[in-house]
């Protein structure tokens, strides 16, 4: 009986330690990383080399869109322009272009213009 609640006892201490260190993660300086708060900012981006809807402007914006950091992506093919929502302490301006540029092997598209805006709205459509 002893030997059961022994073993029982170390196996709870094992436990609770585990659990304990879940809840915090310590970096290699030995101070405990903590989230950081989201700081969203919304740009407009002009894309050249778009030649279609569905395997052009679909396809950035699909990408994008899987990009950690970034919250919200829409292309459109019309205007030429895509809008993104992104975390700015987890991707940069920068790092959207390069990775719309990286798309399809880094030859098909660039983004030239980037521009913050306030909110995102509907892109309208040119005629």
């Amino acid at each position: 009986m002893k030997k059961a609640l022994t073993i029982l006892t170390i196996a709870f201490v094992l436990f609770s330690c585990n659990e304990a260190k879940k809840g915090s993660e310590v970096v290699e300086s030995g101070i405990e990383k903590q989230e950081v708060a989201a700081n969203y900012k919304n740009i407009e981006v002009e894309i050249e080399g778009m030649t279609c809807e569905i395997g052009c402007a679909k396809t950035i914006e699909s990408k994008l869109s899987k990009v950690e950091g970034v919250k919200y992506s829409k292309v459109n093919f019309e205007a030429k322009i895509g809008q993104f929502t992104f975390d700015e302490n987890k991707i940069s301006q920068e790092d959207i272009a390069e990775k719309i540029a990286g798309i399809g092997g880094g030859a098909l598209y660039k983004a030239t213009k980037i521009t913050e805006i306030e909110e995102i709205k509907e892109i309208k459509e040119i005629n």
